[in-house]
């Protein structure tokens, strides 16, 4: 089985968020986990917040950014989805960035797990339904 993780479940793994005992259960299953390079820009960007509010610190965060990149994720380059990622985007009117997750899933017809509610909502009555999963439904 694969996957595809955004940012949104990846930073879980590390900070404590609603939803993190849910992400905590994707490195433990035997699968396969793919993102874009994307996902290291995102979740430096959501580690450079935590740091702004100092709920993080630098070395915490420059660690986990480490401990991100060691991870045995398949990462597929952005230039290889941008063209579906973008007709998606056109389609469902989300941003770029989110459906560059989203092309990755079809591109490998698997599913994107996210805890990002209002992507999931705005997918899950589309026919892209399928390449979506909502972080607490990820299996056991």
């Amino acid at each position: 089985m694969e996957y595809v993780i955004d940012a949104s479940v990846a930073i879980k793994w590390y900070l404590p968020e609603e939803h993190s005992i849910h992400a905590a259960r994707l490195p433990l299953l035997a699968v396969s986990l793919h993102c874009p390079d994307l996902l290291f820009a995102e979740t430096g960007n959501i580690l450079w917040k935590y740091v702004l509010r100092s709920e993080c610190t630098h070395g915490k965060a420059v660690t986990i950014l480490s401990e991100l990149q060691a991870l045995s994720i398949k990462v597929w380059d952005t230039s290889q989805l941008a063209v579906e990622a973008f007709d998606i985007a056109c389609r469902t009117k989300r941003s770029f960035y989110d459906t560059l997750y989203v092309a990755l899933a079809v591109k490998n017809d698997c599913r994107m797990v996210t805890a990002d509610l209002k992507l999931y909502n705005s997918l899950k009555a589309t026919p892209l339904k399928k390449h979506i999963l909502w972080i607490e439904d990820v299996p056991s």
